[in-house]
């Protein structure tokens, strides 16, 4: 047997000197006899033993209970609390305190014996929970993202700083509400506020992720797009004790799914929609033309005369501010349902959606010659521009958004042949 060192914390003499040789003869070291409690702290200080067997019904300053804490927890030493049975039934009915060892009197050397070993392996128990509860709130609190426990009424047990940080509650704020007080989500999708999704994990017994377009809404207000999941706990046999809802702040996601999606549809110069998305506009147009029969609509097809001379004179950043000038004076010249693109360098297209007929569309062509026929000053510069414009109306005869470009195309390049500063329609007749 591995001999202890033990100090013994009594101030009955004889059952101090009872318990001093009865120990001794099992083989372990009694360091000391005290019979106070702050004078049990400094010899704990000093003498750092393996066990402190404590009567615990000791006054003084602080009483036994505390004292014995103070051992246990600050100076990591387990304790055997000598008590009485009739004391040991009142603390019990006050949620006596689990971690500690107790042993009734009056007690027989043999029940010593068995008390100072299950003192020690308890305490060590104890210890290696305590660890292990550490470590997990360690790993948990250095998440980069949220954690939040719940118990299995749905109401939180514990938040992690992350979770904090997002929600705007603290943990002893927070601690007994239901999750969705806390946990203010919206479904941006939907425009619904989410329920409790701890109770919805726990009934299925699943993983619920959250919904694609899930917005927290923080104490503050603040509005958060967040993403993850909420899922069941379970112990070792398989019983529901909770939910655990992990969650983190994708803002910078979801911006870059714009950026994404705005470099691919659109221009990066002009912001304008670039061909993909005009095109695609295009075709949702002519299929609107086959179900509405009343329904018609035009593309224009620009072409800016001179443009070459202008990066030529005043450089290729004169240009960029140039082209960024026309697509602003473009679009002034459109209704908002209207769409203007740019297919890169100076080409332009405009679809022209729901008009009476081709006069519209050359009212509308007209209306873009005016407007840039306007000097335009730009680095204390003034420049003078023209376009040259076809135009094709859909009359239910195109299938493909390419084919109208390319008539529109046609009736420019014919405009331009014909003098620049001029539009003309597309004849299919005439292929011009």
């Amino acid at each position: 047997m591995v001999s202890r060192k033990i100090l013994v914390v009594e101030d009955e003499a004889a059952l101090a000197l009872n318990i001093k040789n009865s120990l001794q003869v099992l083989g372990h070291n009694v360091l000391e006899i005290t019979n106070s409690p702050q004078e049990a702290i400094k010899k704990v200080a000093e003498k750092y033993p393996d066990l402190v067997l404590f009567d615990i019904r000791l006054s003084g300053e602080i009483n036994g209970i505390q004292v014995a804490n103070i051992i246990q927890d600050d100076f990591h030493i387990p304790v055997l609390c000598i008590i009485e049975y009739s004391q040991y039934l009142e603390l019990h009915n006050k949620h006596l305190d689990e971690s500690f060892a107790y042993l009734l009197k009056p007690f027989a050397e043999k029940d010593l014996h068995l008390a100072v070993e299950m003192a020690l392996k308890q305490y060590q128990i104890h210890k290696r929970l305590q660890e292990e509860t550490a470590k997990k709130a360690a790993i948990i609190n250095s998440m980069g993202c949220g954690v939040i426990v719940t118990f299995t009424n749905g109401q939180i047990q514990m938040m992690n700083p992350m979770a904090e940080k997002l929600t705007g509650w603290m943990q002893h704020e927070a601690f007994g509400k239901d999750l969705a007080e806390v946990v203010n989500l919206v479904d941006k999708d939907m425009d619904e506020v989410i329920d409790n999704l701890a109770t919805q994990a726990m009934q299925t017994g699943e993983i619920v992720n959250l919904p694609e377009n899930c917005t927290l809404i923080s104490k503050d207000g603040k509005e958060i797009p967040i993403g993850d999941k909420i899922a069941p706990i379970r112990d070792n046999t398989g019983n529901i004790t909770g939910a655990v809802l992990v969650f983190q702040d994708i803002t910078q996601r979801k911006q870059s799914e714009v950026q994404l999606l705005r470099n691919a549809f659109y221009d990066g110069l002009t912001t304008l929609p670039n061909r993909i998305l005009f095109l695609d506009r295009l075709k949702q147009a002519i299929e609107r033309s086959k179900r509405r029969s009343d329904y018609r609509f035009a593309v224009l097809f620009l072409d800016l005369d001179g443009f070459q001379g202008i990066n030529d004179r005043f450089g290729h950043g004169m240009g960029d501010d140039f082209l960024v000038a026309i697509a602003h004076r473009l679009e002034s010249c459109v209704r908002s349902g209207d769409t203007v693109g740019r297919f890169g360098g100076d080409e332009f297209a405009v679809l022209l959606e729901d008009i009476r007929d081709v006069n519209d569309a050359i009212n509308v062509a007209k209306r873009i010659q005016d407007t840039l026929g306007l000097p335009l000053n730009l680095n204390g510069h003034q420049i003078f521009t023209t376009a040259s414009i076809g135009i094709t109306l859909n009359a239910g005869s195109y299938d493909e958004p390419e084919n109208l470009l390319r008539d529109a195309d046609h009736a420019m390049f014919r405009a331009k042949q014909q003098g620049k500063a001029r539009y003309g329609v597309f004849n299919k007749a005439n292929n011009c």
